[in-house]
């Protein structure tokens, strides 16, 4: 028995150490194919018309009788083909039908799909004609760094500067750099308990000077400027370094509320700017958004008399990412299998 659990040991020890191994090679290999593909992808386009029709027949099939069910098929492909036969007889190429471009942005705290929303844009804008589509983005973001998000809000801009309609949908969140992106659509629709606004500006960091004096640990900067540094996390911060970070970021503030000014003029900015959030329902109430729904509606709703498409730009993804990808996800499943045998079944894990 000591042998065999010795083995299981020496075992468990090998395992972890090739698979440690593996991931740290493949997390190498990822990051160096990443960085020589970076940026190529392709456009990915969902016919959002035919997709619900096929949940339509989907349920139509599980709901009515068989016979019923072929009946309404038949008669519906009957109906399609005389339609396209008459727009052909009188001479209709279907260029006329409206389209709808539906284009998606989740944001963190970097933003990060703004290179994806820059691609999709672009294809778009290939194709929209004025006066005829629209563009609707499904916006969702609790905000982050200013200058990712004022760059976000500047590839919305080209479509507003191309004069294609811009409808802006807040299922959930538009705040902070959200919802300065949120500002540049034509139209808000904000659901009833999404959270909107937080019109504002923040800065924070820790301060480890009083650690290090206490482990007599000398911390030295060396710049060249006044205030090339104001707030540092090791030094010791000044009131006058304070009170330069507090202009910069009043500063930025200030700019802000300059965007919204600009993008929705019949709002009252500084009665606004204040930091807070409100819920869809308040937020109408108060001009920071037009109207009250969901994507859903709107997209369900436009798909009776224009041609609705999703378009996302998708990054190629190399076997070395999928690699790393799988064996994250192994690893965090094993961890949290862990985590789980090790509470007892009295606890709640969160």
């Amino acid at each position: 028995m000591e042998f065999l659990s010795e083995y299981g040991l020496f075992l468990a020890k090998t395992i972890t150490i090739v698979a440690a191994t593996l991931i740290v090679m493949a997390a190498a290999v990822a990051n160096a194919m990443r960085q020589k593909k970076e940026g190529k992808g392709n456009i990915v386009v969902t016919h959002l018309n035919e997709e619900f029709d096929q949940y339509r027949d989907e349920i139509r099939k599980a709901v009515e009788d068989e016979g019923t069910f072929k009946q309404v098929a038949k008669a519906e492909r009957k109906k399609r083909k005389q339609e396209q036969k008459a727009k052909k007889k009188a001479g209709d190429t279907g260029d006329e039908r409206k389209r709808l471009y539906v284009i998606d942005f989740n944001g963190d705290p970097k933003a990060s799909q703004t290179d994806g929303l820059r691609h999709a844009i672009t294809a778009v804008l290939s194709m929209a004609r004025k006066g005829k589509d629209e563009v609707l983005l499904r916006l969702e973001s609790p905000g982050g760094m200013v200058h990712a998000y004022g760059l976000a809000a500047s590839q919305l801009h080209r479509v507003r500067s191309h004069d294609i309609p811009l409808t802006i949908c807040i299922d959930k969140v538009a705040a902070s750099g959200g919802y300065m992106m949120a500002c540049v659509g034509n139209t808000l629709v904000a659901a009833p308990f999404a959270y909107i606004g937080s019109i504002g500006v923040l800065l924070q960091m820790p301060n480890f000077n009083r650690l290090l004096k206490q482990k007599n640990v000398d911390f030295e900067m060396v710049t060249a400027g006044e205030y090339k540094r104001t707030l540092t996390m090791f030094g010791e911060n000044t009131e006058k370094g304070r009170a330069k970070i507090q202009e910069e970021i009043q500063e930025v503030h200030n700019l802000f509320k300059d965007f919204i000014r600009e993008s929705r003029p019949g709002m009252d900015v500084d009665k606004l700017a204040t930091g807070e959030t409100w819920q869809g329902t308040r937020a109408k109430e108060l001009g920071l958004v037009d109207e009250i729904g969901t994507s859903d509606e709107r997209i369900v709703s436009a798909c009776a008399d224009a041609d609705v498409y999703l378009v996302a730009w998708e990054k190629k993804r190399n076997i070395a990412d999928k690699l790393g990808n799988v064996m994250e996800s192994a690893l965090d499943s094993t961890l949290l299998r862990w985590l789980g045998r090790s509470n007892s079944k009295d606890e709640l894990i969160s």
